[in-house]
């Protein structure tokens, strides 16, 4: 629903922040009402008639697609006229004049239980939707319930959870989970998405693994091949940081663990701007500050450098050739993170894997930028047809 007079924007019950821009195009294409909108009338109306490049249009044209809900390959809410213009392709309707009954549902809550690992450590774990699952494991930098409400994370797990069970998992030592742990390595991690898998009831299903979740469930994979339908591995690695010879633009462990001890979860500017540079050079200032709220909320300084160290440990290279799930692997092209050459690496150690570059600096892909598109995009067509 749009409300011109408030300047809001929701989908399913649920208020999503868009940049003016993007919620004037929206506001142009509504009173259209499914006529077709020229790009001149675009740059008139939206743009104040200014000169505006071919790729700013459709930078604007793919955020305002991802807050409907809709994406550049599919098109079934704003399409695309050839060398005319966009045009909406789904009825307009004033909800004043709907009836109660005939509004669209609230979207289903998630649901948040805890397990038991192998170990004794307690793993909280959400499910949210209906469906064939899907389990996204769990990454450096999260919390189920911040997560569920954040400008960063939201619009991907609304997406991910369209017609099927979601299923997320805070990692041991961060958010809802227990946050004291002994020592561990990559095995304990491996344990934990078994933990979720078995709780959840999960026998055939794909997995979802971004960041350093990706040698976890590598690791799973080998060990349940029976279980594991699909891999989608998203900015992960094989060798862990401090394993790994180093390339240019590899951001070195001792930077990281450094940045982490003196800046975690603070909004000081020194802070802000060299952590958000790795992971989200290109977010909004929402976007960054829900980003540090979720390093706040998701550990202490302590636990996040303690992670840090092992994750930067895993090495699963040895494993990679055993994974018989179907694979894609997704990573982009300016990622320093986790460069580049990871994803490569990744790709062609695993038998089959079909590889996608995005070329973006983000490790984390953020609504409204075209890679957001592009990645959900792949991540849909893998799930439905392999």
């Amino acid at each position: 629903m749009i409300d011109p007079e408030r300047h809001q924007f929701s989908r399913d019950g649920e208020q999503i922040h868009i940049e003016p821009q993007v919620f004037d195009l929206l506001m142009l294409l509504v009173d259209h009402d499914g006529a077709t909108v020229s790009k001149d009338e675009l740059i008139r109306i939206v743009w104040r008639g200014l000169n505006v490049s071919e790729a700013t249009i459709s930078a604007r044209i793919n955020a305002a697609r991802t807050a409907v809900g809709d994406n550049g390959r599919s098109q079934l809410v704003i399409k695309t006229v050839p060398r005319r213009g966009f045009r909406l392709v789904v009825p307009v309707h004033d909800p004043d004049q709907i009836s109660p009954s005939a509004q669209s549902p609230e979207p289903d809550p998630q649901t948040i239980r805890f397990t038991m690992s192998a170990d004794g450590i307690q793993i909280a774990y959400a499910q949210s939707g209906d469906g064939p699952p899907l389990l996204r494991a769990g990454h450096w930098l999260s919390h189920l319930e911040m997560d569920w409400n954040s400008p960063i994370w939201r619009p991907m797990l609304h997406n991910l959870g369209r017609n099927r069970r979601l299923i997320r998992y805070d990692q041991r030592g961060t958010a809802l989970s227990g946050r004291e742990f002994a020592g561990v390595g990559l095995d304990e991690f491996v344990d934990d998405l078994a933990a979720v898998a078995d709780a959840c009831g999960l026998d055939d299903f794909p997995i979802l693994a971004p960041s350093q979740a990706a040698p976890v469930a590598i690791a799973y994979a080998v060990r349940h091949p029976e279980r594991v339908s699909k891999l989608i591995l998203l900015g992960g690695f094989a060798v862990g940081r401090a394993r790994r010879p180093p390339v240019p633009g590899d951001v070195d462990e001792k930077i990281m663990l450094s940045l982490i001890q003196s800046g975690w979860g603070q909004q000081n500017d020194a802070f802000i701007q060299a952590f958000s540079s790795f992971f989200i050079p290109d977010a909004s200032k929402e976007e960054i500050r829900s980003f540090v709220d979720i390093q706040r909320g998701s550990a202490t300084a302590e636990v996040a450098v303690r992670l840090r160290h092992l994750i930067d440990r895993f090495d699963v290279s040895h494993l990679m050739s055993q994974v018989q799930a179907p694979t894609l692997v997704i990573h982009a092209n300016r990622d320093v993170v986790h460069p580049i050459e990871q994803g490569r690496l990744l790709a062609s150690g695993i038998p089959d894997a079909r590889f996608v570059m995005l070329d973006s600096a983000n490790h984390i892909h953020l609504p409204g930028h075209p890679t957001f598109d592009h990645m959900m995009s792949e991540i849909e067509i893998f799930l439905q047809n392999g």
